[in-house]
């Protein structure tokens, strides 16, 4: 397991330019990689290990597209627990069932989110009993995705407009102080 950033790693054009080839392709060598950023392939895995030992990078995985196995319904599930279900309990027992894509444990009226993927209602409705019967589940709101809205998941590395960063590090958001309006007084003679 990779140990939480503590700094944000400084990024130059480079790094970003890395990162985004390899989202695109995990398998990319150092070669590869390395004519496309016009450095040497020795240069290119310094900079990944760096990005690696820094946390930035985590892993590379498999990203495997549900559709293709038949499952073209999803759905975004809260679930309470019952009271004395342990989380730990109810997270293993998620392991048998395939048909769950994705979990979060949350704050909030829920206890998790899950994102299942299904080929029709009634195997949701399956689900849904499986979960109740068997992995200690009180309650269960389901809503059926209707698309996926396509988001780059490289947007987190880009700079949102009018931010700064003071010179003790962290990011402050908003305008930079020069350009806020002057705080109005409004005063009354009695």
């Amino acid at each position: 397991m990779t140990p939480p950033i503590s700094q944000p790693p400084s990024l130059d054009p480079t790094d970003r330019a890395l990162l985004r080839l390899l989202a695109d392709d995990g398998r990319a060598t150092y070669q590869e990689l390395a004519r496309a950023v016009q450095l040497s392939p020795n240069a290119v895995a310094e900079r990944v290990r760096r990005l690696r030992r820094s946390g930035l990078i985590r892993g590379y995985t498999l990203d495997i597209a549900p559709d293709a196995l038949g499952q073209a319904l999803r759905a975004l599930t809260n679930i309470k627990l019952r009271e004395g279900v342990s989380r730990r309990h109810f997270e293993a027992g998620l392991s048998d069932l395939p048909q769950v894509i994705a979990a979060a444990h949350t704050t909030g009226e829920y206890d998790y989110e899950l994102t299942i993927g299904c080929r029709e209602p009634t195997e949701l409705e399956e689900i849904v009993d499986r979960l109740k019967d068997h992995h200690g589940v009180r309650e269960v709101n389901s809503r059926i995705i209707l698309r996926e809205v396509p988001l780059d998941p490289l947007r987190i590395l880009e700079d949102p407009p009018n931010r700064r960063t003071p010179l003790g590090g962290g990011a402050v958001v908003g305008p930079p102080a020069d350009a806020r309006e002057p705080t109005r007084r409004l005063s009354r003679t009695w």
